[in-house]
């Protein structure tokens, strides 16, 4: 396995302007820079408010950042997400980076084993291939099968994250992105996800998470990088 980052973060920063209030600048974070490799899952520690979430987003590309790089490896070659062009986001995201949320945002009527199964239908599988993953992560993830044919707008809080979770682990994302990945569940269910995702950590994805659960955190976490309240105390 290559040890060449698939996550290359530089000198980035992320300062938000507030025009209805003259155009207040609040800034966020400048100058970070993070690498994380193949089988590497880095944890993002720090005070609330101090843009750990805002980082997560940033390198997803739902945010501009103010000045930097965000650069993942896509198809042998670095792709600069800063800037880039929409579809070549949307591409990026269809099959090299995977991101799991504590909310479930989809079209309320669609099934759960289709919400499931899309990822791999939209990278070419097989349907048969793909109904058969979808149904063997969503029985490691305890989501009880007369569940599945319904749609998860009426489920639990824990139910609907295990389908999130279903959906960016029934794939071999390169990359995964992890914000609060059990913050819902119960112990039981959140001992299967942690085996799910050092399961992908074994087979070689690349991970930045936010983990509250301090357990969880250091059970699947290799590294952690500090993010400080800006500005930063002197």
């Amino acid at each position: 396995m290559s040890d060449q980052p698939r996550i290359l973060v530089q000198g980035l920063a992320k300062t938000f302007t507030l025009h209805a209030h003259d155009a207040a600048e609040i800034p966020v974070f400048a100058d970070l820079d993070l690498a994380v490799a193949p089988g590497e899952c880095v944890a993002l520690v720090g005070p609330s408010g101090a843009g750990k979430s805002t980082l997560m987003r940033a390198i997803y590309g739902n945010y501009l950042p103010s000045a930097g790089t965000v650069k993942v490896l896509h198809d042998g070659a670095y792709v600069d997400l800063v800037g880039a062009p929409p579809a070549t986001i949307l591409d990026v995201r269809r099959r090299t980076m995977g991101y799991v949320s504590q909310f479930l945002r989809v079209i309320p009527r669609i099934a759960t084993i289709d919400l499931v199964m899309q990822p791999l239908l939209e990278n070419g599988a097989p349907q048969e291939e793909a109904h058969a993953r979808a149904r063997a992560v969503l029985t490691a993830l305890n989501l009880p099968e007369d569940l599945w044919p319904l749609p998860p707008a009426t489920f639990s809080g824990g139910e609907q994250q295990r389908v999130n979770l279903a959906r960016s682990l029934v794939r071999d994302y390169p990359i995964l992105l992890l914000d609060e990945p059990t913050a819902s569940l119960d112990a039981a269910n959140r001992d299967n996800v942690v085996q799910l995702i050092r399961d992908a950590l074994a087979r070689g994805a690349a991970m930045i998470g936010i983990f509250h659960d301090s357990e969880v955190r250091e059970r699947i976490a290799t590294h952690r990088f500090a993010i400080e309240k800006w500005p930063a105390a002197a």
